[in-house]
């Protein structure tokens, strides 16, 4: 992708960039400390987001600052459409009780809508995900964390170099159909099963700001967006008039 006139930035200025589907700022923490300054916007009221925030529908939103021309702020985006759809968790163990496939698709708008902006983007996926070209997979083994937690990004305008997959220390810590396990790892989903308590969650996934449930086990540790974020950033910093 060839960075147009709107990567022109005012050198020693932190960069913007546009978190969709945003949560509770999980990816949006990362990138902040690797840098970049962040809007978010998400669906749902997210009271506990760290940053300036916009609730409303991402891709309505992405299409009207195309529309406007205020997408010139920003020099990159990452999003996050729901998952459910075709997600691993959803599918794999559920369509027993028709679930899963009955989820809307957000990755083919999303991705259009990106690649008309003709800036550099992420869109992260879990695990399951047969519609997300795989450019990076990241784990929580990898930053020390208290979560497995595999996340795909798919890369649009950039690259970045995929880090040696860490081999797990054990197993995750809960109910396997009847049987306990104990692990170095809790499971970051769903209630019931020996699922970790709050305080636990926001250990093993390096989350401090929210304390709802809901939240963190949707959210992507920081760790994983510090580290794309870092990456972008050296790529980029000579565009943007940035130091790298």
């Amino acid at each position: 992708m060839t960075q147009p006139a709107l990567f022109r930035r005012v050198p020693g200025r932190r960069p913007r960039l546009l978190d969709l589907f945003s949560c509770a700022g999980g990816a949006a923490t990362g990138y902040h400390r690797a840098g970049f300054d962040v809007d978010g916007c998400d669906v749902a009221d997210r009271p506990n987001y760290p940053f300036p925030y916009h609730r409303g529908d991402a891709l309505t939103y992405l299409a009207a600052l195309i529309a406007s021309g205020e997408i010139r702020r920003y020099a990159f985006v990452h999003a996050s459409p729901p998952c459910q759809h075709g997600c691993a968790l959803t599918v794999g163990t559920n369509t027993s009780r028709g679930w899963g496939r009955t989820h809307v698709d957000l990755v083919a708008p999303t991705r259009a809508l990106l690649d008309e902006t003709g800036l550099p983007y992420v869109i992260e996926q879990p695990n399951g995900r047969a519609k997300i070209r795989k450019d990076l997979t990241l784990c929580g083994e990898m930053f020390g964390l208290g979560v497995i937690r595999h996340r795909n990004f798919e890369l649009g305008g950039w690259t970045i170099e995929q880090p040696a997959h860490v081999p797990h220390r054990g197993r995750v810590r809960g109910w396997r159909h009847g049987e306990y396990f104990d692990g170095p790892y809790v499971a970051a989903y769903g209630n019931g099963g020996g699922k970790p308590t709050v305080p636990e969650l926001q250990t093993a996934m390096g989350i401090t700001w929210t304390d709802v449930r809901e939240e963190l086990t949707e959210a992507i540790p920081p760790a994983y967006t510090e580290h794309i974020g870092t990456a972008a950033l050296a790529q980029l910093a000579p565009a943007l008039g940035v130091a790298a």
